[in-house]
């Protein structure tokens, strides 16, 4: 794709992503309250987001795995269409997020979103880094189920209702959405951002140093808000017997 091509890739992928935020708008939800109903909207969009990405990421690789011997030359036309369309989608989530939610409590994500951004602006513009673009979007396969568990909270469904003899214990829903979550961010948040962080200062010789930076700082950051998030699904689903839920905004 050429230029222009790829920003109309982007631009009609944010509109695509605003437009399914404003058809969940209008079905029903099981959370009324005008502030959960709009983190209903923005986490389902993000889910959409995540599942479609997440399986893409894993076809470029199983049709095209010769890639992964050169993540900064090789691509297609499968991997420059994914990152393009996930530049749509976190163009549209700063947005959604900037205008919904005050700073304070969006800085984080909106930061995450920025750097993002340009490096994936880098990558299509480019047409370099795609295949180390294409690796970074295996977290989504994880935040399939961090967002799933993120419905479960809003809609209520994380416990099951008690008896006046037994207290209300967490619903097989939720559990098993817990054990897949934990267990996909130690493979596809962890392990991956592990090796990409190796790549990088193994290739480090052959990278221009502002692309080398972009990549250092987006790794770090996205890494020390993964360890926070870590330590709070692990102390909220694993090691306390309360039933408060985790504050769900951080859904990278």
């Amino acid at each position: 794709m050429d230029l222009r091509s790829t920003l109309l890739v982007i631009g009609g992928s944010a509109c695509s992503f605003k437009l399914l935020n404003t058809i969940v708008r209008l079905l029903p939800t099981p959370v009324p309250a005008s502030k959960k109903a709009w983190r209903w909207r923005n986490i389902s969009t993000s889910l959409a987001h995540s599942s479609l990405t997440g399986a893409w990421a894993v076809l470029c690789f199983y049709l095209q795995p010769q890639a992964v011997e050169d993540l900064i030359s090789s691509h297609s036309v499968l991997s420059h269409s994914l990152v393009a369309v996930s530049t749509g989608y976190f163009i549209n989530d700063l947005l959604d997020l900037a205008m919904n939610q005050s700073f304070k409590q969006s800085w984080e994500l909106l930061f995450h979103h920025s750097v993002v951004i340009s490096c994936f602006s880098v990558a299509v513009t480019t047409r370099l880094y795609l295949g180390f673009a294409v690796v970074s979007l295996f977290v989504e396969i994880n935040s399939v189920f961090l967002h799933i568990r993120q419905l479960l909270l809003l809609s209520g469904q994380r416990n099951r209702p008690g008896t006046e003899a037994t207290a209300p214990r967490p619903s097989v829903a939720y559990v098993t959405t817990s054990w897949l979550n934990m267990g996909t961010f130690l493979v596809f948040r962890v392990c991956t951002l592990g090796w990409m962080a190796r790549w990088l200062a193994g290739h480090s010789e052959h990278i221009p140093r502002y692309i080398l930076m972009m990549g250092t700082a987006g790794l770090s950051l996205i890494s020390t808000m993964n360890t926070v998030l870590f330590y709070r699904l692990l102390r909220a689903d694993f090691l306390t017997n309360t039933h408060n839920t985790m504050d769900s905004s951080n859904k990278e």
